[in-house]
């Protein structure tokens, strides 16, 4: 059981959705984020990927993470 749990959120970049009609997710800003919660000592719980309307026309994912400790 954890005691305290955190929400982060990590979007894929609005440029290349415009120019390219999608870009990706950031897999190094994602993995930035986990090892820096991890040397901290939390714990990936839950991940869900979310796709959200971008301006007009354009989809973008965002990733949201729960860490737990």
């Amino acid at each position: 059981m954890y005691q305290e749990y955190k929400v982060e959120i990590v979007t894929e970049g609005g440029c290349g959705t415009l120019l390219l009609g999608s870009s990706g997710l950031p897999i190094k800003r994602l993995e930035a984020k986990l090892n820096e919660a991890a040397s901290e000592g939390w714990q990936l719980v839950f991940q869900v990927i979310e796709k959200k309307r971008f301006w007009l026309f354009w989809t973008r994912e965002t990733v949201i993470i729960t860490l737990g400790r």
